[in-house]
Formats: C-alpha cells, sequence, structure tokens
C-alpha cells in the first residue's frame, strides 16, 4: 500500500459519509448507520493497510495524523447522531473531514519507515490516537458553537448546550490521558516528564483553555454566548497545539516535538 492509493479510499469514504450525512435528514437510521461506518471501515483499512506496509504507526507526520482525525471526525458525529438525533451534525462533520482529506490529497507528504529512537516506544501510537480522538470530539464541540453562533436562527436550547458540553467533558478527558501517556513516554525517551518545550507548553494552554470553559459553565450555566465563543478561542489554541507550533521561530531547532515535519 502506498499513499497513491490514498485518494481512491478516500473517495470511496466520503461518498458513503456523504450517503449517511443525507440519509440522516431523510430520517433513514439503518441507512445513515449502515453508510457511515461502512465509510469508516474502508478508510481505517486503508490506515490499517499503510500500517502494515510502513512496519510502523502511521502517526508520524503531520498528514498521518490528519488521517486519524479525518477518521474520527464522522466517528464522533455518529456517536452525536445516535445519542441526541441532531440531523447535521453529520453533515458538518463530513464536511469537516473532507477539508482534512483533501488537504493530504493535495499536500502529501513522504511517507518512510524511519522512525527516529525516540519514537520507538509503546506510549507513541496511543498518546498520538487519543490525543487525535480527543481533538475530533472537540472539533465537533466547536462545530456546534459555530453553528449555534452563526447559523442557528432561534436561542439555544438546553439539549443543545448539553450535547456541546458532554463533548467537551469526554474530549477533555482523552486530552488529560493523552497528556498523561505523553508524560510517560517523555520519561522514558528524555528523562524527564515535562520540560516546558514549545509544544508542551501549548498543550497546557490548550487544556487550561477547555478547563476554563469547564468552569465557567458550571458557574454561570446561563451565560451561553460567552461559553461559546471560549469553545472557538480554545479550538485555535488547540490547533496552534497541533500543527501552528511547528512553525513558530521558538520551535525551530530547540523542540523534540517538531519531528512530524519530515
Amino acid at each position: 500500500m502506498s499513499w497513491n492509493h490514498f485518494p481512491y479510499f478516500a473517495l470511496v469514504a466520503v461518498l458513503l459519509w456523504a450517503t449517511g450525512a443525507y440519509a440522516a435528514w431523510k430520517n433513514k437510521k439503518t441507512l445513515t448507520l449502515s453508510a457511515t461506518v461502512a465509510g469508516l471501515l474502508v478508510f481505517f483499512s486503508f490506515i490499517v493497510a499503510m500500517w502494515i506496509s510502513l512496519e510502523r504507526p502511521p502517526l508520524r507526520t503531520m498528514g498521518e495524523t490528519r488521517l486519524w482525525y479525518s477518521l474520527f471526525l464522522p466517528f464522533a458525529g455518529l456517536v452525536v447522531y445516535l445519542r441526541w438525533r441532531y440531523k447535521w451534525i453529520l453533515s458538518f462533520s463530513t464536511i469537516l473531514a473532507t477539508v482534512f482529506i483533501m488537504v493530504n490529497v493535495l499536500k502529501p507528504e513522504i511517507h518512510n519507515k524511519t522512525l527516529m529512537p525516540a519514537l520507538q516506544s509503546p506510549w507513541f501510537a496511543p498518546h498520538v490516537i487519543v490525543y487525535m480522538f480527543a481533538y475530533a470530539l472537540l472539533g465537533a464541540a466547536t462545530v456546534m458553537a459555530i453553528y449555534l453562533l452563526f447559523i442557528k436562527k432561534t436561542p439555544c436550547t438546553a439539549d443543545e448546550m448539553d450535547i456541546t458540553d458532554n463533548l467537551v467533558y469526554v474530549g477533555l478527558s482523552f486530552m488529560t490521558l493523552g497528556m498523561l501517556m505523553g508524560a510517560f513516554w517523555a520519561k522514558e525517551a528524555w528523562g524527564h516528564y515535562w520540560a516546558w518545550d514549545p509544544k508542551e507548553t501549548w498543550a497546557a494552554v490548550t487544556w487550561f483553555a477547555y478547563l476554563c470553559y469547564v468552569h465557567f459553565r458550571r458557574s454561570r450555566p446561563y451565560n451561553l454566548r460567552p461559553a461559546l465563543y471560549m469553545l472557538i478561542v480554545s479550538f485555535l489554541l488547540l490547533q496552534m497545539c497541533w500543527w501552528g507550533i511547528n512553525y513558530l521561530p521558538a520551535a525551530q531547532g530547540t523542540s523534540v516535538h517538531t519531528y512530524n515535519l519530515s
């Protein structure tokens, strides 16, 4: 399996996800579930094939992490749909996943078998996968915030805020778990749990931003618009933590986390 095969798998997956999203609008639950799951399986089969071909987890480069993010977004949308019957969430998650897929199609990265010693750790795969799942859930929460702030014409309901809050709670929990795994990985690879590396600093900033949202919602449950804006700002910080840090001068040549650029 090579990166040249990716557009074919991606096209089939996106078409299946789009079918599931359309079926959700038509209240066809069985078709929604079967089409979305089929798309997830097609996309995941490419990831597994790449894993076998590379003889390592496809988690090293930004392109590889985008694969997992594109996989988890429709999965998060499906969970929200099945739990709360929100019809539009699958459409938004499919569009967002398609954007990340198109970035990978238009700007493919070199996926070689080289894995630096620091990445040859049992903590590597679970740390990144858990983080990508957290990012997908928090991305879904951001989609909810954008919808409620700028698209929905009527005031937010308690159920809608409940969906948003639960996505943040679960996403923040997985982010916390990912940070703990990263600390154990850092201890094994570099001899310390935390060193305030630029990547680690932005990870802490992002974690505290979402924690502030949680505390704000608990202390001021009826002050909705500021909370939703906090989610958007937190997601922007998350993007800086995920990939923006690689382009900051402070990280060039000093951060131990810039290995995913090549």
